[in-house]
């Protein structure tokens, strides 16, 4: 048994592609897997990280404007997807696939369409609450279209051909209770845990934010336990805790580079304060987690306040949009929310409605009864 899996552009297409290729080498022993993704994208690195090879494709997106330096990337995408083409026809002469799944990101256009042409068995994964251009197109020729909530079906032109399966998680987010997590971390009194983080790489603006925030805690006494993330931001925030003369230690304030345990922190939490993208909605709908969502407005089509919404309007996690962080602004809604058990338990009912606890297990039926 061949699949192969195309993915790239982020981690929230990378990794369901990375727990389906488990399920299926855990559960047919014979099972080879290929990941295609695209040339310099961040999958090249993700993916062999897994121990899984990768090839790419050269591809590249459309730029939505007539500047004459938009127009002439645009030029060099049309002259990529001739080659992408190419490229994905030698890679699917070479590897024989039994099956081919797209997770998302632009590699997976050209090597799903020429699969379906080809009549190999295809189906695609789409993360984010309302599916970007590739997704959009491909869901006109695959088998299969799987998507991670009810809400996203109405999206879609074929609805016959959706599936609400749920996206895959790690299984390490399910690893501990919110009690077993606070005690490996060392936390001893009754203080609720806040989480916050702004991605592998952080986010310049909503850090500078968090120095802020960071501060009104030390002032009204540390009400409340808190471990941020700060990505490549940490140099700085260090130097910006010391320039204000906040002193962090015995405070239950802690400022990380990276949160290398996050399954562990985010099972002790309380609430968690991030951005909106797939991968992080679909463990905080997994785990059933209080949040307060503030989508990244440079992201493409808007995609992250779009997901956010998604549990926004069902009652299960708090939208803050970054133009309307001002001020007090988002220390105040998340104090608030940690005083307001009441709230989060019916987040917490709201999240585990949503939630598709087996969403592993129900792709992978999925996918093989299309290689009946």
């Amino acid at each position: 048994m061949n699949i192969l899996f195309t993915c790239g552009g982020t981690a929230g297409h990378v990794n369901p592609a990375v727990a389906l290729a488990r399920i299926f080498q855990e559960r047919n022993p014979d099972c080879k897997v290929l990941f295609v993704g695209a040339d310099g994208g961040m999958e090249n690195h993700l993916v062999p990280k897994e121990g899984y090879e990768i090839r790419s494709v050269t591809i590249t997106n459309f730029h939505r404007s007539f500047a004459p330096a938009d127009i002439a990337h645009n030029l060099g995408t049309v002259r990529n997807m001739v080659r992408s083409k190419q490229q994905a026809a030698r890679i699917l002469d070479e590897f024989q696939p039994d099956l081919v799944v797209g997770t998302g990101g632009y590699a997976s256009y050209p090597v799903v369409k020429e699969a379906a042409r080809r009549h190999i068995p295809t189906a695609i994964h789409e993360s984010n609450a309302v599916p970007g251009l590739t997704t959009k197109g491909l869901s006109k020729v695959v088998d299969r279209v799987m998507v991670g909530f009810e809400e996203s079906r109405s999206h879609y032109d074929h609805p016959e051909k959706v599936v609400v399966t749920g996206t895959p998680v790690r299984g390490d987010f399910f690893s501990y209770t919110r009690q077993e997590a606070r005690e490996k971390l060392g936390l001893t009194d009754e203080r609720p845990l806040l989480l916050s983080y702004w991605g592998s790489l952080g986010a310049e603006v909503m850090n500078r934010k968090m120095s802020e925030f960071i501060a009104r805690e030390c002032y009204d006494g540390a009400p409340f336990h808190h471990i941020h993330g700060a990505g490549r931001d940490y140099g700085w925030m260090q130097e910006e805790i010391g320039r204000r003369g906040l002193a962090l230690e015995g405070t239950g304030i802690e400022v990380r580079e990276y949160i290398y345990d996050m399954p562990l922190v985010m099972a002790a939490a309380d609430v968690v304060l991030c951005r909106a993208g797939a991968s992080t909605i679909s463990e905080l709908t997994a785990i059933a987690k209080p949040s307060i969502l503030v989508p990244s407005p440079n992201v493409t089509a808007n995609h992250q306040e779009k997901n956010a919404r998604v549990l926004a309007d069902q009652g299960a996690a708090v939208l803050l949009l970054e133009r309307d962080c001002v001020e007090n602004t988002l220390y105040d809604a998340a104090d608030h929310l940690l005083r307001d058990r009441r709230r989060r338990d019916d987040m917490v009912r709201a999240l585990t409605a949503m939630a598709v606890p087996d969403a592993g297990e129900k792709i992978y039926w999925t996918l093989r009864a299309l290689m009946k």
